[in-house]
């Protein structure tokens, strides 16, 4: 299993924009792709203008088809990335899991 977290930083003002985004793109990809185990975005209450993503992926082929699919590269890759301020990707591995 493949973990990646994103703690992604918004342009000033776009938190409701950002969110809406992330609602519209997770029926569309996450949702319809057989190797995206989770996909889940956080906010954090007492930092506006940032999101939080968490997901794991099958491999890396999957996280590939992910990131290759035409809504990915419409609203994350596209409309999203005009939100955010950074990119910052991060791999895991897991330890623990109940």
């Amino acid at each position: 299993m493949l973990a990646k977290v994103f703690p992604i930083p918004l342009k000033p003002g776009k938190q409701a924009e950002a969110e809406e985004l992330v609602e519209r793109f997770a029926p569309m990809g996450p949702a319809q792709e057989d190797g995206t185990l989770s996909f889940r975005v956080y906010r954090d209450p007492a930092k506006p203008d940032y999101l939080l993503f968490v997901e794991h992926f099958a491999d890396q082929a999957a996280y590939d088809a992910h990131t290759g699919s035409p809504a990915y590269q419409k609203l994350i890759a596209g409309e999203f990335g005009d939100l955010i301020l950074e990119f910052v990707e991060i791999d895991h591995e897991l330890v623990v899991s109940l």
